[in-house]
């Protein structure tokens, strides 16, 4: 017989049940936890709805910017020249600033800097589209983020965040996403929170997502303060939500509830 536990967080906010049984603490891709025509959309390139997005971001990727020069110019034709497993590190350490950068803040970085371009607001779709077609290029290749040596203080800076209760409700990432994962949030069950889908296309939202842009919005659900898009604190937790994907399959544009 199934023990059956039910957490009631507030009247408003939700009700967690157990539903699938127990999970291994191994990570799984949010992936695995889909319906059957859900997986089918995100596995067919043309009825995965981010694709759309994709496609966006590989114009964007070939225009000629004011300096003269494209992402093309330097990455090659289709990014050809781009390394996808170190694209699956990310976020890395910085040469120049020696801290961890997501690879969204690397691509609005060249945007500007070596294409001459305005540059880009962080989570714009502009922003978003062409990180998910960079990002894309890499899809199969397995998460492999920096977790020792110097990139060591900022992954545990970054698990701290995680683990930090917040808000009105008294919760942390590790709330829903360590003590429940495979378990029921109202209709939904739980993923471990992994990103090794992200930018993903949202059904929910019917939009390319983020994974800052998803971060803000749990925050929201446990009546927290957000940090601003691109700060360090975010930058930190996605380093460290990264990093809890290491070993699992790039799927970007994943297709999410």
């Amino acid at each position: 017989m199934k023990l059956k536990t039910t957490i009631i967080l507030s009247a408003g906010f939700a009700t967690l049940c157990a539903g699938a049984g127990a999970f291994s603490a191994e990570p799984f891709s949010g992936y695995t936890l889909l319906r059957q025509e859900t997986r089918a959309m995100q596995d067919d390139d043309f009825s995965n709805p981010g694709m759309e997005a994709v496609a966006k971001g590989a114009a964007m990727f070939t225009a000629i910017g004011k300096s003269g020069k494209s992402c093309s110019t330097c990455h090659g034709e289709d990014g050809k020249q781009l390394d996808a497993k170190h694209l699956a590190r990310y976020p890395v350490l910085d040469a120049r600033t020696k801290r961890p950068i997501t690879l969204q803040q690397r691509v609005i970085n060249e945007w500007a800097e070596q294409n001459g371009n305005a540059p880009l607001k962080y989570e714009s779709d502009e922003a978003l589209a062409l990180e998910a077609y960079v990002r894309g290029l890499a899809r199969g290749q397995t998460v492999n983020v920096q977790t020792d040596g110097a990139m060591a203080p900022f992954y545990e800076a970054g698990k701290k965040l995680y683990e930090t209760r917040a808000g009105q409700l008294n919760m942390a990432c590790s709330s829903c996403h360590d003590d429940f994962a495979g378990q029921k949030l109202r209709a939904q069950v739980l993923s471990q929170g992994q990103t090794n889908g992200f930018p993903l296309y949202r059904l929910a939202t019917g939009k390319l997502t983020g994974s800052q842009t998803r971060f803000n919005q749990c925050y929201d659900a446990f009546r927290a303060n957000p940090y601003p898009f691109g700060s360090e604190e975010y930058t930190l937790l996605e380093l460290y939500a990264n990093a809890r994907g290491n070993g699992l399959k790039i799927e970007t544009p994943a297709v999410r509830f």
